[in-house]
């Protein structure tokens, strides 16, 4: 069975299992603490969370051992990263996967390799959505806005989340949003077939840049998971793409494919990138129906997920169903 933390939250442990926040940003972070504190949380933040060098916080090493002394700290209820990176699988090795208590980590990108990890290895649940800078504003949108309301579900319960009506096109940092992000382009969620869909089953994902080097690991073992925590279940996978062209990202999925990762699968569900440029021809649009065709599987895109914000919260492991309709979408998670 999947393990779903405690709904009691209070108090939020910041560490930088990536990258930390560089001195010429701290006052990023600042305003994020500052911005939870009014909202009356307690927050406890490690040194790895102000450091930053060569692309990331500290060691591996100490990163690993901040991070496990959050999740052993019976004060701190959930750890909430600054945001991702690019070298958090350093850490993985240092990290003692059978001594972790149930708690909630929350955050996406880089993050996303340590919350798949964590999720296959101890068959606990984790929660893939907005980091804690982006939650600086005096607002948040309706959709980044769930992330509470998700991670307070407890065990046995459901919670919904409905597709945004805009998102983001590009950052601009020059001109403050009450809301940090700046949502001017209107969100339409898409199927492969064009038609509505319904995709069901036990939620897995992340950022394929980062969660493709998993596979042949100790820490990206899907099937023991699966046989353990969810035997008999299928899978829906929830992911997106960061940096990668249209031929990167097929490579990625069909190395996943090989590994097993879609096996007794329900379905896929992308989220909007701002990468994903064709390469001769060969566009993102062609490639999710290449791959509908290969895996004989719905697929669905545009969602909201990823590094074009805003974007739901998803949590690994969940009984989740995912409905496309007329450009619409939602999400339906059942902690069981």
């Amino acid at each position: 069975m999947v393990r779903y933390p405690a709904k009691t939250l209070k108090t939020i442990g910041v560490t930088a299992p990536s990258s930390g926040v560089g001195k010429e940003q701290h006052a990023l972070l600042e305003q994020a603490i500052a911005r939870q504190q009014q909202n009356g949380f307690q927050i406890e933040t490690g040194e790895t969370a102000w450091t930053q060098e060569l692309a990331k916080s500290a060691s591996g090493k100490k990163r690993a051992d901040e991070f496990m002394d959050m999740m052993n700290n019976p004060d701190i209820d959930f750890i909430f990263p600054p945001w991702g990176g690019e070298l958090l699988i350093e850490m993985l090795e240092y990290l003692d996967f059978s001594k972790m208590q149930p708690k909630w980590v929350l955050g996406y990108s880089d993050l996303s390799l340590l919350l798949l990890a964590i999720t296959l290895n101890t068959g606990l649940a984790t929660a893939h959505g907005t980091n804690i800078v982006d939650l600086r504003g005096e607002k948040s949108d309706e959709t980044t806005g769930q992330w509470l309301s998700v991670l307070k579900t407890g065990a046995g319960e459901t919670v919904k989340q409905k597709s945004s009506s805009h998102f983001q096109k590009q950052w601009n940092h020059s001109e403050l949003s009450p809301v940090v992000f700046h949502l001017t382009e209107p969100t339409s969620w898409k199927t492969v077939s064009g038609a509505d869909e319904t995709i069901s089953g036990r939620l897995l994902g992340g950022c394929i840049d980062v969660i493709r080097h998993l596979i042949g690991t100790p820490y990206g073992e899907v099937q023991a998971f699966r046989d353990k925590h969810i035997p008999g279940e299928k899978v829906v996978w929830y992911l997106e793409n960061c940096e990668m062209s249209v031929t990167d990202l097929k490579r990625s999925l069909t190395g996943m494919k090989y590994a097993g990762w879609f096996d007794d699968c329900a379905g896929i569900a992308f989220g909007r990138s701002a990468a994903n440029e064709p390469v001769e021809g060969y566009t993102v649009e062609k490639m999710y129906q290449d791959l509908s065709d290969d895996l004989n599987l719905p697929i669905v895109f545009d969602i909201d997920l990823g590094h074009v914000p805003p974007q739901i919260t998803f949590i690994n492991g969940a009984y989740a169903e995912i409905q496309v309709s007329n450009g619409n979408g939602t999400v339906t998670q059942e902690f069981r």
